[in-house]
């Protein structure tokens, strides 16, 4: 079971991902804690853990407050990020969040000032290679939107869940402040994925409207940002579905509101 709830001013996708009958990883709660709440009871689900796909606060700033709901029913949630994003959290995490709004004017503080809340500190970290703890995902380390971002790929599922690093048509900017690249020029994507990503390649994008994109990844167009090249050597070819966390346009902001369906559990009901 894969539940997609939409947070926050930015439309950030938060995903519930099943790992035991009544147990959860929830990834990315970038905001509106109550909704995530709301639907994790809907769901009667109990999330065992949070992981961050990166540290940026669109994609953690919901995260302590849904640890303190379950730590007041005596329930633990474990927090994982990659080491390389972990100043994005306690001790430094406001400054260096905030860090990122700044260089786009007084709108993006605003953005800033609605997302931020108290934020969590790790319990683990993603280290590349490596499984999530007892799921049957495989974290793999992407950095370029932020230095620690990591997709999750999971063979058994057929599917990944790939943050902010893939989007559809696009992957997530590398202009903003704590990235090691500048913006590149659109060009074909297929020379840094087709050897060894699906053929065919079922993509649900993030802070846009839902469909389901099926098409041949030699038709993409793409930023061919340098977590790419880390996929292109990672997917074998039976990976049925890419679940995105960003938009179709990584670079125009404010993204358009998006629409729901039930395209992402079509794709990902495995």
């Amino acid at each position: 079971m894969v539940e997609r709830i939409i947070v926050g001013p930015l439309y950030t996708n938060a995903y519930v991902i099943s790992t035991g009958k009544k147990e959860c990883m929830l990834l990315d709660p970038g905001a509106d804690p109550h909704e995530i709440l709301s639907r994790l009871e809907i769901l009667n689900v109990i999330p065992t853990s949070i992981v961050f796909t990166h540290g940026h606060l669109d994609h953690t700033g919901a995260a302590q407050a849904i640890i303190d709901h379950y730590r007041e029913r005596d329930l633990k949630v474990e927090v994982g990020i990659h080491r390389s994003d972990r100043p994005y959290l306690p001790p430094k995490g406001k400054d260096t969040n905030l860090a990122l709004f700044e260089p786009f004017g007084a709108e993006a503080r605003h953005t800033f000032d609605a997302l931020y809340s108290a934020l969590p500190k790790p319990s683990f970290f993603l280290k590349d290679g490596d499984p999530l703890l007892d799921t049957n995902f495989t974290v793999i380390h992407t950095p370029g939107h932020s230095q620690g971002s990591v997709c999750l790929y999971s063979e058994e599922r057929g599917v990944l869940f790939s943050g902010d690093t893939l989007l559809f048509k696009t992957v997530g900017r590398t202009d903003v402040t704590g990235t090691q690249f500048p913006v590149l020029e659109l060009c074909a994507c297929h020379k840094n994925c087709r050897a060894s990503a699906p053929h065919w390649c079922a993509a649900v994008p993030g802070k846009a409207k839902i469909r389901l994109y099926r098409r041949q990844l030699r038709d993409w167009d793409a930023i061919p940002g340098p977590g790419i090249g880390c996929l292109s050597q990672e997917l074998p070819g039976n990976c049925a579905a890419l679940v995105c966390g960003g938009p179709g346009k990584a670079h125009h902001h404010p993204y358009p509101p998006p629409s729901r369906g039930r395209e992402l559990k079509r794709a990902c009901a495995r």
